[in-house]
């Protein structure tokens, strides 16, 4: 079924407004707060447990945030690491066994002399550095183009680690499985493959590979019940589209997909639908470029419990989408432009909600609840 932005929330996108830093949502009034800025297009942040902030920056640095105040020096130990395009230090992952292990992981467009490609590095963090620093993953193959790195880590509850790829703007190798492009990933924790992955014995499949025919995957969560994978990606003109992932499933690109061509709007593929194929859970035309997304759990924004949050680039938005029975029935549109583009979306511990611009000067925002 098709759900258009235009339908879900026409009223929404009037209901919610911005005024000196202050948003009246639907359920909530809040206050957006700046904790820390001057940062190069930061793209992902994690939450260490002593309360401590890790941020990426996109050129390869990686910052630390103390007590709410940006440490003027970056964490050491990284190593080289450049933007490229659309890809650079992308995403953070922090083990679910830190306290014991200090593992951290770290998404990056990796280069060789074939190219570059979505790498993963898994690292000791003590102190303010990194040691032990060990690439657990190298998509393949490399190619030259800057696009659709994907770049996204998530941890599942039984400590697998899916690593998020994008196409690389080579579309048609999304519908190969003897290579890694357009693919979600799922390792141990260690970077070996489990022989549970639905590819694992198939003769010329990459045995890493969970699931395919992706275009580029740029946020992924669990779901409320700890269990299911949620991702969304971008899609071309039209067409990003949020998907619940099964192991072994084709999501379609390109030879299915809501979008058409960028500037002559003509078709992708064969269309919309295709046995064999999965159709998105959700998707949105005109695209809005989303980002980050999380399921809320906590309890400083109550009336938002087990609602799924997005950001959105391209219109610096952050979405809140009511979700029963697996599907959207609701969809409000928060912030619109105020802040900038919205690069990732993060609950602490605590609750607390936070978001990433991504600028020349981007920021680290929080969310305080003001409800009455």
């Amino acid at each position: 079924m098709k759900f258009t932005s235009f339908v879900i929330i026409g009223f929404a996108i009037l209901h919610a407004f911005v005024q000196a830093g202050t948003v009246q949502s639907e359920l909530h009034e809040f206050e957006v707060q700046t904790v820390a800025q001057e940062l190069s297009h930061p793209w992902s942040l994690a939450f260490l447990p002593d309360n401590k902030i890790l941020v990426s920056e996109r050129p390869g640095r990686l910052r630390l945030i103390e007590n709410e105040k940006l440490v003027k020096q970056p964490i050491a130990g990284l190593p080289d690491i450049r933007q490229h395009g659309q890809g650079g230090l992308m995403d953070i992952a922090v083990h679910p066994d830190f306290k014991n292990n200090r593992f951290i992981y770290l998404a990056y467009a990796g280069k060789t002399l074939r190219g570059y490609s979505t790498e993963v590095l898994r690292a000791e963090l003590i102190d303010r550095e990194l040691k032990n620093v060990t690439t657990i993953f190298e998509a393949l193959p490399k190619s030259r183009g800057g696009r659709h790195f994907g770049g996204r880590l998530q941890f599942s509850s039984d400590g697998k680690l899916f690593i998020a790829l994008g196409d690389r703007g080579n579309r048609s190798r999304a519908q190969d499985l003897n290579n890694h492009t357009g693919t979600l990933i799922r390792l141990n924790d260690d970077g070996s493959v489990p022989d549970d992955n639905p590819f694992f014995n198939v003769k010329d499949a990459k045995p890493e590979i969970y699931s395919y025919g992706h275009r580029n995957i740029q946020g992924i969560t669990l779901g409320p019940d700890q269990t299911t994978v949620w991702t969304h990606e971008h899609g071309p003109q039209g067409g990003d589209e949020i998907n619940i992932i099964q192991a072994g499933l084709n999501y379609g690109w390109p030879v299915i997909t809501y979008g058409v061509n960028y500037g002559i709007g003509t078709k992708i593929g064969e269309g919309t639908h295709k046995p064999g194929m999965q159709q998105p859970l959700y998707y949105w035309d005109p695209s809005i470029a989303p980002s980050g997304m999380i399921f809320y759990s906590g309890e400083n924004f109550p009336k938002w419990q087990n609602n799924l949050l997005v950001g959105s680039l391209k219109f610096g938005l952050l979405l809140r989408l009511v979700i029963e029975n697996n599907k959207v029935v609701h969809e409000e549109r928060m912030l619109n432009g105020e802040f900038g583009r919205i690069r990732d979306v993060r609950q602490s511990p605590d609750g607390t909600l936070y978001l990433l611009t991504d600028e020349k000067q981007g920021k680290v925002l929080k969310l305080r609840n003001i409800s009455s």
